[in-house]
């Protein structure tokens, strides 16, 4: 298998990734047709997602023998922008579920009508509409099954809108964060499985986001103090190794944290939920016409230097850059539209 790499966004740097348990995601994704199946079904259980990260994260032994623990150390965290002193982060467990201070090492744009990245991730964007230059096939998700056939005013708003998918590796902070401001309309669970977020997996399997067990939230943002770019739909999927999904809305830093319901106004770039533990992924949807997608992640995702199984898997250049929460992710489009 090849390397996979990316943009490192403020240098604008090709990157390697090490991909964390690489070889067993490649034996277990890549198995011939006549296991693929059986082996597909085992890992992504959530008997063996629990499990690995019981061993990897909730143990400091565990994390030695799954090599969790050098992996994170060659990772090279910058744990001087934790809200807890580094010498209190003394597992894996507690890396992962790190606080950073991020009102002060994660400002938002001044713009307060722009749509911000909701997590440290990797990002690719593209569109719902064949027509668009952005437009991908439905790979990475199908958008009937990643919202769920039952919510079909969900459906037909975003047809043919724009989307972000953000994965996060085992490294990064796992706080997901609130990319615009509105009120929550909807906010509701599908059941899945526990795929991994590899990107060889990702390329192996046929919409594995849609398969996942997932959290969705869909914001109106078009209300007195939103960020007035319509609907916003906000899908927290579960991967190998992610268990949990904690909902934990803040209005001040981490402080009185609450679960959302219906009608609850969030405000841009605060904390929202917690993935416990592992890598994971985010992925918004956005209507038609309403955001502009920073221009250099449109350029990064069409760059040739840089080596991706993604560009492989669609046969078609497709870069992910290295974004960091609460940073540009869209513009408001001028041309406004009334949502759905």
């Amino acid at each position: 298998m090849v390397n996979h790499q990316y943009i490192e966004r403020h240098t604008q740097q090709v990157r390697d990734e090490a991909l964390h348990g690489d070889a067993v995601v490649r034996a277990l994704y890549s198995a011939a047709p006549e296991r693929a199946q059986w082996l597909t079904a085992i890992a992504s259980s959530q008997w063996v997602s629990d499990s690995l990260a019981f061993i990897s994260y909730d143990r400091l032994l565990g994390s030695r023998v799954t090599g969790m623990k050098g992996f994170l150390q060659r990772a090279a965290l910058d744990l001087a922008e934790c809200v807890e002193p580094p010498a209190n982060l003394d597992t894996a467990q507690k890396i992962f579920e790190r606080q950073i201070r991020f009102w002060e090492c994660r400002p938002l744009p001044d713009d307060s009508t722009t749509a911000v990245c909701p997590a440290d991730s990797r990002v690719l964007v593209g569109s719902l509409a064949d027509s668009s230059l952005l437009f991908i096939k439905e790979k990475f998700f199908n958008c009937a099954e990643l919202l769920s056939a039952d919510r079909s005013r969900w459906l037909n708003a975003f047809a043919g809108g724009d989307f972000a998918v953000f994965r996060l590796t085992p490294e990064k902070y796992h706080y997901v964060h609130v990319p615009a401001a509105g009120l929550v309309q909807d906010f509701y669970e599908v059941r899945g499985r526990y795929h991994s977020c590899n990107p060889g997996a990702l390329v192996s399997l046929v919409a594995p986001h849609a398969k996942n067990r997932r959290v969705i939230t869909i914001m109106q943002t078009d209300v007195a103090g939103g960020t007035g770019i319509g609907l916003v739909a906000i899908i927290e999927v579960v991967a190998l190794m992610v268990g949990q999904i904690v909902e934990r809305y803040s209005e001040e830093k981490y402080d009185a944290p609450r679960r959302l319901e219906s009608g609850m106004f969030l405000r841009r770039g605060q904390p929202k939920s917690l993935f416990r533990p592992g890598s994971s992924t985010v992925i918004l949807l956005f209507q038609p016409e309403r955001v502009r997608f920073a221009d250099d992640l449109i350029r990064n995702r069409f760059r040739r230097d840089a080596t991706s199984r993604f560009s492989l898997g669609f046969d078609q250049s497709i870069v992910e850059t290295d974004v960091a929460v609460r940073s540009l992710l869209a513009f408001r489009q001028p041309n406004e539209r009334n949502s759905v």
